[in-house]
């Protein structure tokens, strides 16, 4: 019933606008500041292996793991993914370009940042990024979204050679062109 409301209801579409906007400003702030000021992520991953250590680690070990032997030495590609991450996903969800994507990569940072044991406003955005992802279209229809969508529908209805008979959709095969 919730999940019903969540994406069909016009109140709920007012104030899933209002929550995207605030997380993508959240985001977009986020990544800009790192974007411009410089950022090297080799101090946070090595941070988070170390609080894999001890009686009540923060870090579990399987992610400690994932950080040393794969982020640690991939760590300059992650001083990109990283501020361009949360750049995108900000102006994604502010603008309602792609915004069941950007909520979805939004919960996989903020998955990460926690996995590596800061809370901060993480856990918060999460919460609030799911309503967005469970929201589905009724999440993006205040903004591009609303025609984004349907252009892409199009084209790939086109692509596909797709015809409506009856209510019904069957794809029409492919045709060989002859010279």
């Amino acid at each position: 019933m919730f999940n019903n409301w969540l994406r069909t209801n016009k109140v709920a579409m007012w104030l899933l606008t209002f929550i995207r906007v605030y997380i993508g400003y959240e985001w977009m702030v986020a990544g800009w500041g790192k974007l411009t000021g410089g950022f090297e992520a080799a101090g946070f991953l090595q941070g988070a292996i170390a609080k894999a250590t001890g009686d009540h680690p923060a870090v579990q070990g399987w992610w400690a793991a994932f950080l040393e032997h794969a982020a640690l030495p991939g760590v300059k590609v992650f001083n990109v993914m990283v501020p361009l991450g949360e750049f995108l996903v900000g102006l994604g969800l502010i603008l309602g370009t792609f915004t069941t994507f950007a909520a979805l990569m939004g919960i996989v940072m903020n998955a990460a940042f926690l996995f590596s044991g800061t809370v901060s406003t993480n856990a918060q955005m999460l919460l609030l990024q799911m309503f967005i992802l469970v929201a589905a279209a009724n999440a993006g229809k205040i903004g591009l979204d609303r025609w984004v969508i349907p252009y892409l529908r199009g084209l790939w209805n086109k692509w596909t050679h797709k015809t409506t008979r009856h209510g019904d959709t069957t794809p029409t095969p492919l045709k060989k062109q002859t010279a």
